[in-house]
């Protein structure tokens, strides 16, 4: 039992937004597992609202980086004229990792990687269901926790589902019917590159006892 539990939360701590791919192919047999936990998710009144659209096609994969890629040039050079970026980056001292920083987010790069993927998965979730947001949600981490498991990178990617014109451009060319929703594209592939893991806050400043503010962990 112990060994279950250990291989399930290294499986928890290994996964990593990956944007970087090698040109090796995901198989079917794992794509069908990865789809699979995703249909095996919570969802509240077991809805079930959640559809996916595999997409392989390199002429799609270009349009999902393009509209990706200017959903967030325009998302972060708001939040760099706001000043929040800045913000974010006050305790990156090296000047010029802060300048490529500000580039790659406001040029739109960052979300650009999906045309090199071997696969992405559009995530619909059927407006008319409450829950939506939240059982997609749940889908998707499972897809994310399966994708590692197999030695597989994926991203989570939203930036092209935000603006409500990009949606409607995604919903235009994927022949999306009105009754479901954007929520995310999953960019799936072999990993080239692993980066290191990000930090993360103490479970002292995240868990309180009884009341906000009281701590329930002391270290």
């Amino acid at each position: 039992m112990q060994d279950k539990k250990d291989t399930f939360f290294q499986v928890i701590k290994d996964r990593r937004s990956i944007r970087k791919y090698t040109d090796e192919k995901v198989t079917e047999e794992d794509l069908r597992l990865i789809l699979e936990s995703a249909r095996q998710a919570p969802s509240g009144e077991n809805a079930q609202p959640w559809r996916f659209i595999v997409v392989k096609d390199q002429e799609s994969k270009n349009f999902l980086s393009y509209v990706g890629k200017h959903g967030s040039g325009r998302r972060f050079t708001g939040e760099f004229l706001s000043k929040q970026m800045q913000e974010r980056f006050k305790d990156l001292k090296d000047e010029e990792k802060k300048i490529a920083a500000y580039k790659k987010l406001t040029s739109g790069n960052v979300s650009a990687f999906v045309s090199e993927a071997d696969i992405n998965i559009i995530v619909l979730g059927k407006k008319d269901v409450w829950d939506a947001p939240f059982d997609t949600s749940a889908a998707i981490e499972n897809m994310l926790l399966t994708v590692t498991s197999l030695g597989l990178g994926a991203c989570w990617l939203v930036a092209p589902c935000i603006d409500i014109r990009d949606e409607l451009r995604m919903k235009e060319y994927f022949e999306i019917t009105d009754e479901y929703k954007l929520f995310a594209i999953i960019s799936i592939g072999v990993p080239a590159r692993i980066p290191n893991p990000r930090p993360r806050i103490p479970l002292k400043d995240l868990v309180f006892n009884e009341k906000f503010g009281v701590a329930y962990y002391e270290e």
